[in-house]
């Protein structure tokens, strides 16, 4: 009796020889589970590398940048005001110490209700336009914010001593006042001043809103807009020098008060990016999740399917002596080899399909070995949940029931 007994040899050789005689559903269920599989391993892949990215950008430019202001306290009002004027010099001072690669100073103006126009003439009929952000600055701006010039150039310490009249441009300032050259020396009017385009930027990540902005010199600035000190000095660090300029930088711009000052550097480490990196692998790992839910459903309903149509088949087997837990085994089986199939394909699709981004994006791939491994684990551990239920049924038919049918 105990030679005669079904095994396991003979289950797993009983479950993989039903499976290969439906091939073209077999390969509609293994797609399921392959595509569920495929889009959580690419999904926590891509994750992967595209917080490395986020997290290199990071250090590229907010790692790197130190804004320092005027500590500020409440007035009887209940409003905001400084304590303290930044110096002139502000960032000359900055610039001499060690680990600041550039520095310039920043001060938005205000119009008061002024308007800003390539025109001299004002059209009382026209629709008003909303002017661009207006700064003052100093000459080491573009080195600061990491911008270049796209044509003439930026001023320079000259023309800030001097108070000239001249202009850089936001590269969509530009285009919304319709400057695209400045050879043919074109001007501004800042509330009927004219100002000289000399130059036009872009690519400012660290300081993004100057694509849209109007820069003039701080020379320009204190005489015709009344500028009295700096609001912000602005500094181009190198990556881990936050902590210490933080003191320093304080101490530099005021020696006797440096609680005066409000300096805002960044740490040696941040958790930005880990947060950013944890973010994305929450959101992709839901949408992987969603699909291989589908594709479990498929391997579920295909099974549930083949049970239906196996009934004599189940009822022939019960009635030469097959127990109902060898049934419901071989069912299982032939769901997790199914599965299984679909999580190994799927699984290498994922993986080339992280490779395949990164390479056309000149990213640097970020995949731990182990989720692909476990990718082609879940496709199993997904077949063999979906054929939990297909299987119980299948157990529990009659045998005289089930030849009776058929």
């Amino acid at each position: 009796m105990r030679a005669n007994r079904f095994g396991w040899n003979d289950l797993l050789a009983e479950a993989t020889s039903d499976i290969g005689v439906r091939p073209g559903r077999l390969v509609a269920t293994i797609a399921g589970a392959t595509l569920g599989v495929a889009a959580l391993v690419a999904t926590i892949g891509l994750a992967g590398t595209a917080s490395a990215q986020i997290e290199r950008q990071f250090d590229a430019v907010a790692s790197t940048q130190v804004v320092a202001s005027p500590a500020t306290a409440k007035d009887k009002d209940g409003k905001s005001v400084a304590t303290a004027a930044l110096p002139e010099d502000a960032a000359a001072r900055v610039a001499r110490l060690a680990g600041v690669e550039a520095s310039a100073t920043l001060s938005p103006l205000d119009l008061r209700g002024g308007t800003v126009s390539a025109v001299s003439i004002t059209d009382p009929s026209a629709a008003a336009a909303v002017p661009p952000t207006i700064y003052a600055t100093s000459e080491g701006l573009l080195s600061t914010a990491g911008g270049h010039v796209v044509t003439g150039r930026f001023f320079d310490a000259g023309h800030d001593r001097r108070g000239d009249r001249v202009a850089v441009l936001g590269s969509e300032t530009a285009k919304a006042l319709g400057i695209t050259r400045v050879d043919s020396q074109p001007s501004v009017f800042l509330d009927g001043r004219a100002y000289a385009v000399i130059g036009i930027i872009s690519g400012t990540e660290a300081i993004g809103d100057l694509v849209n902005a109007l820069v003039i010199p701080d020379g320009a600035a204190r005489r015709d807009f009344g500028l009295r000190s700096p609001a912000t000095v602005r500094a181009k660090i190198v990556v881990g020098a936050g902590p210490q300029l933080r003191q320093q930088i304080a101490l530099a711009l005021f020696p006797d008060q440096p609680d005066d000052v409000t300096v805002g550097a960044p740490p040696a480490s941040s958790t930005v990016s880990s947060g950013v990196q944890n973010d994305l692998t929450t959101i992709f790992a839901a949408v992987g999740l969603v699909v291989l839910l589908v594709g479990g459903l498929g391997i579920a309903n295909v099974t549930m399917l083949s049970v239906t149509e196996r009934t004599s088949e189940i009822g022939l087997r019960r009635a030469l002596g097959a127990t109902r837990r060898q049934v419901a085994a071989q069912f299982v089986v032939e769901s997790v080899v199914v599965g299984g199939l679909g999580g190994l394909i799927g699984a290498a699709l994922g993986v080339f399909t992280v490779v395949g981004v990164a390479v056309v994006q000149n990213w640097t791939p970020v995949l731990d070995p182990f989720i692909a491994i476990g990718g082609a684990l879940l496709g199993a551990l997904v077949g063999l949940i979906a054929g939990g239920l297909p299987a119980r049924r299948a157990a529990r038919v009659e045998p005289v029931v089930a030849l009776r049918g058929s």
